[in-house]
């Protein structure tokens, strides 16, 4: 399994968290699954320990690796950590939109050396893989190497790929130049179609070279198809449907159950949910609103960009008889717009800038509705956590949200539009106030579901059964 993050061990976002998750899984059903990730400079090396398998492990004439291995925490899957400069920095991405080119072609370069890495490593610890799950564009270079440098190597002649689209607007777009950096093949096929726009998507190499695709979501998977959701690639996906599926992402149930988090002020279960309520009268008193055990309290925890929706929260919603309690950071413009709303509504909205693990997990506890308006959503995790703690989703019905929330487990709305969000709301509110025992009914059904790794991984499972016929151990 390719990938720029693995959770715990270094982790931005939601592709952490699936290739930190999805492996354990797989191996509880008999897979046997290696991790392959570029030893960062940010990794912990007390908390994570790593043992040295091979120093200068050579890549090319000029390149040389020192490979380490780990364990997945919480499992006996190998995590393999590739040692070189380019990966020695506190960040894992350097890209900045706004920085231009000149960083962009840092993140390629540093992304192709260790897909090449990555490649040498299998063949040097003789681990013949059936397939290769390559996820987003980071690891994208892969299927280019594979068709060009081991087109005839006989180690590889086998070997299948599964490439999983996580964000499709995340698309690692690099200058031209990155053919001789990366020593991709400029006659491969793939390469002279993705050059005709001026640069290499590292997500078209993806899209075009890989055995089977899929995304986070089935929905997602149909909406990348038109344009509205197709991020400029919807031609290409197009072209490439027959071969793109979608899986909902899962959650951890162990870190996230409301019964066993020592973050919460009270722990509770479905039979025992009037417990919940001290969680929500802890969080007013915490953030200073007022402590009301029968005020709504709107929980969002999310990055705060334009993907989210957030441009839908503004001062009608603000009147509706509720708290909302908002967690992120992200865009400044957003950051500063949400501030000055709650500075304008003190006594019904905080707003806490930046991301407090142990905060969300209280936020996810004492809320009783979830806010997750998106734009578009491949997946979330967000409603699914929420609904684990009897949080209530409130969502825009779109990609994975739309695939996980229906009328008996929250509330949706499909327009992007202020009013409809504020009529949902309205609805939502009204249901809460009025109609308990639906309510609870809500909660509790919420709770029952099933959103951890066991149902996507035997998904997974059937894609690779699929792709290489593989048989479990």
């Amino acid at each position: 399994m390719l990938a720029a993050e693995c959770a715990p061990i270094a982790k931005v976002g939601g592709l952490g968290d699936v290739v930190g998750a999805l492996p354990k899984e797989l191996e509880k059903i008999g897979l046997d699954v290696r991790i392959i990730l570029p030893f960062y400079g940010l990794i912990d090396r007390k908390k994570y320990p790593a043992r040295l398998i091979k120093k200068n492990l050579a890549i090319s004439e000029r390149e040389r690796i020192n490979l380490y291995e780990t364990k997945l925490p919480g499992s006996s899957v190998s995590v393999y950590l590739l040692e070189h400069r380019l990966f020695a920095g506190k960040y894992i991405y350097r890209h900045n939109p706004a920085a231009g080119r000149s960083k962009n072609l840092q993140d390629g370069k540093k992304f192709s050396f260790y897909c090449r890495a990555s490649l040498v490593t299998a063949k040097y610890l003789d681990f013949r893989p059936d397939v290769i799950h390559i996820h987003d564009w980071h690891a994208a270079p892969t299927l280019g190497y594979l068709k060009s440098d081991y087109r005839h190597d006989p180690f590889y002649l086998k070997t299948k790929t599964l490439y999983t689209i996580h964000n499709l607007a995340n698309q690692g777009k690099v200058g031209p130049k990155i053919i001789g950096v990366s020593k991709l093949n400029p006659e491969l096929p793939v390469i002279k179609v993705d050059l005709k726009d001026g640069d290499i998507n590292f997500m078209v190499q993806g899209i075009l070279g890989a055995d089977l695709i899929n995304t986070v979501s089935p929905t997602y998977a149909n909406e990348i198809l038109s344009h509205y959701q197709g991020a400029g690639l919807e031609r290409i996906l197009k072209r490439k449907r027959r071969k793109l599926s979608g899986i909902i992402n899962g959650i951890d149930t162990v870190v996230f159950n409301p019964e066993k988090d020592r973050y919460i002020s009270q722990g509770y279960s479905g039979n025992k949910l009037f417990k919940k309520k001290l969680n929500k009268l802890m969080l007013q008193k915490e953030l200073k609103l007022e402590v009301d055990p029968d005020i709504p309290l709107v929980g969002l925890i999310s990055r705060l960009v334009w993907q989210k929706g957030l441009d839908l929260v503004n001062d009608k919603l603000m009147s509706l008889p509720c708290q909302f309690v908002f967690l992120g950071t992200g865009s400044k413009e957003i950051e500063n717009r949400l501030l000055k709303l709650a500075k304008k509504h003190r006594k019904s909205f905080s707003v806490i800038i930046g991301f407090d693990p142990i905060l969300a997990q209280k936020i996810y506890a004492g809320s009783d509705l979830f806010l997750m308006p998106s734009r578009f959503e491949p997946c979330g995790l967000g409603q699914l956590i929420a609904m684990r703690y009897g949080t209530i989703p409130l969502v825009r019905k779109t990609g994975g949200l739309a695939d996980t929330v229906n009328s008996r487990l929250g509330f949706s709305f499909k327009k992007y539009d202020t009013a409809e969000l504020y009529a949902t709301f309205k609805k939502a509110l009204n249901i809460y106030n009025t109609k308990p025992k639906k309510w609870l009914k809500m909660q509790k059904s919420g709770m029952k579901k099933d959103f951890s790794w066991k149902v996507p991984a035997r998904e997974y499972f059937k894609i690779y059964k699929k792709l290489a016929n593989i048989k479990i151990k």
